[in-house]
């Protein structure tokens, strides 16, 4: 029946992506009714803990937005986009990896995928390159934020074994970044060259092309003094997570006993950043506003979660670096870092698996890409008029596959290797 179960699962993803944008959501709404009421599947609990997280990160980022300060990031990284614009595959997943890290969130990826595909046309690389590694980097970048709920809750999890927070993101920050270039490499060379693909010339011959350069100047507008002042305020509240969470720590041991813990820690002071921001960067509160999506994957895999956690039991016995490939599965139904955390992390340390191979298999949690219906990933297929980012005809056929699978396994790879030698 589990297997009817994913396939309707499946079914309502093929469904939402045929659909596009909102009808995404759609689809998972419908898929949670026919599961629940077909099938009889209970839905998935929510992790209030993990959106709370979530939701202070984002109301502080919210806040920042309304100040223009992000208006003033996604300045910076156009310059650096179109600073070296014939190396668009390598310096693109640097800024998406960078913002995310800084932010806790891929949502910032989202303001610099129109930039990318257009610098790429206008150098006559192929987009998909750029745009494929790009979205992947923000996705694995979850792993290495200091303000990402994975990161939180896993470090946390961690604590009982003897790895703090600065020990983990020591490991996943280097590997993970290296593995993205290392993806980026491979990314440089797929597909055909954007003036030898086929369907870019017949979509090119349609008129369905845009050939029009913007002015470099154009997008560049006056921003006010509180742009750049609530980047500090917000930049200002991440030192204060990472100096409270290394105090607080077994291993540092500066706070003996911590009022507020390290979940509650990370809450109010992203609240109390967004508090400064409204207050001191002319900001109208009303203004920021939040959302949040679930899909019908969350149902079918808690439903099945004592399943899983059994077969991946029986699997980590005796290959612990199996993890990785049972995060890797569960994440791109989950369609979370930190819900994939949460649900299967405690028990694999529970299994006996080491904390260095938990560790190292942390980046297997961001296989977001793997199913075409991620918001950031249909963003890049919709800002790439030339075709070249396209989902094919099957679930799996998208360029987004081999960069995220050689971006995942590398990292997994180095972790290890990082891994052993400062854990």
């Amino acid at each position: 029946m589990w297997i009817v179960e994913l396939l309707v699962v499946l079914f309502f993803i093929w469904l939402g992506a045929r659909m596009g944008s909102i009808g995404i959501g759609f689809a998972g709404g419908f898929g949670v009714l026919v599961l629940g009421l077909g099938f009889g599947v209970k839905p998935g609990s929510i992790p209030v803990d993990v959106i709370l997280i979530i939701m202070g990160v984002i109301a502080a980022i919210a806040a920042m937005q309304e100040a223009g300060g992000l208006d003033y990031l996604v300045q910076i990284a156009t310059k650096v986009l179109k600073s070296k614009p014939q190396y668009i595959t390598f310096i693109a997943p640097i800024v998406t990896y960078s913002m995310t890290m800084f932010a806790g969130t891929g949502l910032t990826a989202f303001s610099t995928l129109p930039v990318i595909a257009e610098v790429a046309k206008r150098e006559g690389i192929r987009p998909s390159r750029p745009l494929a590694i790009a979205t992947v980097a923000s996705q694995i970048a979850i792993t290495a934020s200091p303000l990402s709920a994975a990161v939180i809750f896993f470090s946390g999890a961690l604590e009982k074994f003897g790895v703090d927070y600065l020990q983990l993101l020591s490991v996943a920050i280097p590997s993970s970044f290296i593995a993205v270039m290392i993806g980026a490499f491979v990314t440089n060379f797929l597909g055909k060259e954007l003036k030898d693909d086929p369907y870019y010339q017949e979509r090119l011959a349609k008129g369905q092309v845009s050939l029009e350069a913007k002015d470099d100047n154009a997008e560049e507008k006056v921003l006010p003094a509180e742009a750049k002042r609530s980047v500090l305020i917000f930049g200002f509240g991440i030192i204060c997570v990472l100096f409270y969470a290394t105090a607080i720590s077994p291993t540092v041991g500066l706070i003996k006993e911590p009022i507020i813990g390290r979940d509650h820690a990370i809450i109010t002071f992203m609240l109390s950043a967004a508090s400064l921001i409204t207050l001191f960067c002319k900001v109208e509160a009303k203004n920021i506003l939040n959302a949040a999506t679930f899909k019908s994957g969350t149902t079918f895999v808690t439903a099945h979660l004592e399943e899983i956690n059994v077969v991946a039991g029986n699997l980590l016995e005796s290959k612990p670096w199996l993890l990785a490939v049972v995060l890797f599965f569960a994440s791109m139904l989950l369609y979370s870092q930190a819900a994939t955390t949460k649900a299967l992390m405690p028990a694999a340390l529970a299994l006996g698996v080491s904390p260095i191979a938990a560790v190292a298999s942390f980046a297997a949690v961001s296989a977001l890409f793997v199913l075409p219906t991620y918001p950031t990933l249909l963003a890049a297929v919709e800002f790439d008029d030339t075709g070249s980012t396209r989902i094919g005809k099957y679930v799996f056929d998208h360029p987004f596959i081999i960069p995220g699978v050689v971006t995942i396994t590398s990292a997994v790879i180095l972790a290890f290797i990082f891994g052993g030698i400062l854990l």
